[in-house]
């Protein structure tokens, strides 16, 4: 039986989404595989879609950022939260190099931890990461001239990068300067049927009326503007968290019976931040975006890039989309009909490329 370690981000729930399609391609091809998740991401974000023996190894891998909802990362705080984490740096290193060598794994997979690619070099045994970003490009955009401690921090993240046998950079991805080998491949998601008939049923959506999935990815958002959403004619929304009483226009995604991926394949426009995995996947499915920036988020940029290259999107400022004027992005990126996207669907074929780099690793 082959074990493979996969070390987990857990900010936010987009890293677990990129790691799911290539472990399932490289169950495809290895009998037996048996991943190791090693991260702090919820065990339920693997049940619906992991489809190779898996179990989780619950452990803090990094920090990320710390962020107050989907919009606004928390500068002070995640320095303080990276200090914190590297003042037993060696504890940690050695515990994960323990960790290792008792589950004797034929690969790490990082995703992008750096603890982990560490802990790997000291355990003798491969290291991969995959990533569109890496968490020392991250931290430069909320760098703080002058401040040494800080470039500690990112200068400790590289070292450690450095360490990895490969980077697998999957588009969109950001320049990576601290990896020594680095091959590109193309977007990774993990798709599913569309079902918009279903969703359209389920939400009791007239003929005339889009049904809208506003969905900000793994950390919460608060605060929608319900009293808008509600008179906004033409529009069904679709919506994480409770929602308040007696608004039929606007439903929870738990009150329907539909997968978080079959909602977002059979909805007809999303409303998001640009994250990875969600813009990934609407390209793909071909479906309008409306999109919230956050503009100090590295990997920001060539998201947005994709979706106008690919997809079809328009721009809704922060300040539009906390009072609740949705409706002039919400026009102008459903305007668009099916046949008239700019090219061909970029298709996900990162899954697979990044599977026949990874076969080596596990083939002997």
């Amino acid at each position: 039986m082959k074990r493979i370690w996969c070390a987990i981000s857990s900010h936010g729930f987009g890293h677990a989404a990129q790691v799911v399609p290539v472990l399932n391609e490289l169950g495809r091809r290895v009998s037996g595989l048996t991943a190791i998740l090693r991260t702090s991401v919820p065990a339920r974000l693997f049940e619906a879609d992991l489809q190779i023996a898996w179990e989780v190894s619950e452990a803090e891998q990094d920090v990320g950022c710390v962020q107050h909802g989907p919009l606004r990362i928390d500068i002070p705080a995640t320095w303080a939260e990276h200090r914190r984490f590297h003042e037993q740096w060696e504890d940690k290193v050695a515990a994960e190099v323990r960790a290792i060598r008792s589950c004797k794994p034929a690969l790490i997979l990082a995703d992008i931890p750096y603890l982990a690619i560490e802990a790997a070099a000291r355990a003798e045994v491969p290291a991969v990461g995959l990533c569109n970003l890496s968490w020392d490009g991250i931290l430069k955009l909320l760098q703080e001239p002058g401040r040494r401690e800080q470039m500690d921090v990112i200068r400790r993240m590289q070292e450690s990068y450095s360490l990895a046998d490969l980077m697998i950079r999957i588009a969109p991805g950001i320049p990576m300067e601290a990896f020594r080998t680095i091959v590109d491949v193309g977007p990774v998601a993990e798709l599913t049927t569309q079902d918009p008939s279903l969703l359209r049923t389920l939400v009791g959506a007239e003929a005339h009326e889009r049904v809208v999935l506003v969905a900000f990815g793994g950390i919460a958002l608060d605060g929608l503007p319900f009293d808008r959403l509600v008179r906004m004619n033409g529009y069904r929304f679709v919506v994480s968290g409770p929602v308040p009483d007696e608004t039929e226009r606007i439903r929870s995604s738990a009150s329907i019976p539909m997968a978080f991926g079959s909602l977002l394949a059979s909805a007809d426009l999303i409303v998001t931040k640009p994250g990875y995995s969600t813009v990934v996947k609407a390209v793909a499915y071909r479906k309008p975006v409306v999109y919230v920036r956050r503009y100090n988020f590295a990997d920001e940029a060539v998201l947005v890039d994709y979706l106008h290259r690919h997809g079809r999107a328009a721009e809704l400022s922060a300040g539009d989309f906390t009072s609740g004027r949705w409706e002039d992005a919400l026009r102008a990126a459903g305007a668009v009909k099916g046949t008239d996207f700019k090219s061909a669907p970029f298709a996900p074929t990162g899954a697979t490329e990044a599977a026949d780099l990874l076969m080596k690793y596990l083939s002997t």
